[in-house]
């Protein structure tokens, strides 16, 4: 079997890391494609040996742009280098350009996708990394996702549940792997001192810094919450918005504000896991952060991270100065509130994402399951129905016994529950698929 993963950001190549760590252990054949979206000192060959991973077979150099202008170069690239490889599967991860012209190029090719990370949903379509995650899963064969809160949202949407597979987070695997090189340099903590209370921010989404309203009412709280060493390493387009509102110097200017510039990824780990607090607009640190057991305080309305605030270790603040104060002195002065924010449990899993991912795409490559083949006889209608179902079967056996599909499980309360083979349908209501 052989793999393609395509990568473009700093986030996929993290998060694939464990991935490509787990891909090489099992000895399969490989290839690594960088679009070469965010391409700078950074994300070139030093960031991949800073992570000990090999480097890209293929840059397909795409630069930056306009959306529309980045996701047509990287269509045409990678497109051309699939043809080449012929890989078996595209695995893609999250929710970027490179993600949609990756999954786009495979798809069109017949070469199946699987989607690390799938099933995530803001349910707002103004962000586009939800049109992008969105047309990705649409495009995808195979769905690895985090939890079952994601599984059911790819079942809502049609998805067949015999592809789609709960792994946990590859965020975890990444942590507990990075975490280890970082720590072997402490250069980063040696300019803070032992009783600072260390708070992360980070800022960059475009509803936040675009948004002057926004904006300035996030600095406001930041510049009153003089009890914390906030430490703010600042994207370059925040900076720009910033100096233009009067804001910068502001920050410049505070006692218990330390502005950074982007800060490189392993140093930035190893901040985060030592931090008191972490305000951030950013998804990929609301997992970080549940998963380094520091409270996450999020800058936004909304997020695809859900099952971090039901757990307990994150909570959405938005941009209500207010309320980003309030909640901050809360962590601070309640010891008891902040101890249950760092004892939420993780709900991305025990580390073994990257296992279970190539567990699952090797069995199926080896049941014949894999490839994209068109149908070889009339495909006929399906009949869906909900039943009833009020004896102890599990979800395998009654799938086996009526010969359906099980699109989806409601329990006694009407909440849906992921079709998984073990579950006891007894006192639920399953809606089946025949034909």
């Amino acid at each position: 079997m052989k793999i393609a993963v395509v990568l473009g950001t700093r986030p996929e190549i993290i998060k694939m890391a464990p991935v490509i760590d787990e891909i090489r252990r099992r000895g399969l054949e490989f290839t690594l494609i960088h679009t070469g979206q965010h391409y700078d000192h950074e994300m070139s060959d030093q960031f991949f040996i800073d992570l000990e991973l090999p480097s890209p077979h293929h840059n397909i150099g795409a630069g930056s742009g306009s959306h529309g202008e980045m996701t047509a170069e990287m269509l045409r690239g990678i497109e051309e280098v699939l043809a080449e490889e012929e890989p078996d599967i595209v695995m893609v991860q999250g929710d970027t350009n490179a993600v949609l012209a990756g999954a786009l190029a495979a798809v069109k090719l017949h070469i199946p996708v699987g989607h690390v990370e799938a099933g995530l949903r803001s349910f707002d379509r103004t962000m586009p990394e939800e049109i992008n995650r969105m047309v990705a899963d649409a495009c995808s064969k195979l769905y690895y996702v985090p939890t079952e809160e994601s599984g059911i949202n790819l079942l809502m949407e049609g998805a067949d549940p015999d592809n789609v597979f709960i792994t946990g987070n590859t965020v975890v695997d990444a942590c507990l792997r990075n975490i280890e090189i970082a720590s072997r340099s402490l250069e980063v903590l040696s300019g803070f001192q032992d009783d600072e209370k260390l708070v992360v921010l980070t800022l960059h989404r475009a509803e936040n810094v675009d948004n002057p309203e926004r904006l300035r009412s996030i600095i406001e709280a930041v510049l009153e919450l003089r009890e914390f060493r906030i430490v703010f390493p600042v994207h370059p387009r925040t900076r720009k918005n910033l100096e233009e509102q009067g804001l910068y110097r502001k920050l410049m200017e505070a006692d218990h504000v330390s502005i950074h510039k982007p800060m490189g990824y392993l140093d930035f780990l190893l901040l985060l896991s030592n931090s008191f607090m972490i305000l951030t607009d950013s998804g990929g640190l609301q997992e970080e952060a549940i998963t380094f057991n520091v409270p996450c305080l999020t800058l936004r309305y909304n997020t695809e991270r859900p099952e971090t605030v039901d757990a307990g270790g994150n909570i959405l603040v938005g941009a209500d100065r207010d309320r980003i104060i309030s909640t901050a002195r809360k962590i601070l002065e309640d010891p008891e509130f902040r101890d249950r924010m760092m004892e939420a449990d993780n709900p991305y899993g025990d580390g073994h994402a990257s296992e279970r991912i190539l567990d699952e795409t090797i069995r199926l490559y080896r049941e014949g399951r894999l490839g994209m083949e068109p149908p070889r006889e009339v495909t006929g209608s399906f009949r869906r129905k909900l039943v009833r179902v009020d004896e102890d079967v599990t979800a395998g056996e009654f799938r086996r016994r009526h010969d359906a599909v099980i699109r989806m499980i409601y329990d006694c309360e009407g909440e849906p529950v992921f079709p998984a083979e073990g579950v006891n349908l007894r006192g639920t209501h399953v809606l089946i698929e025949t034909r």
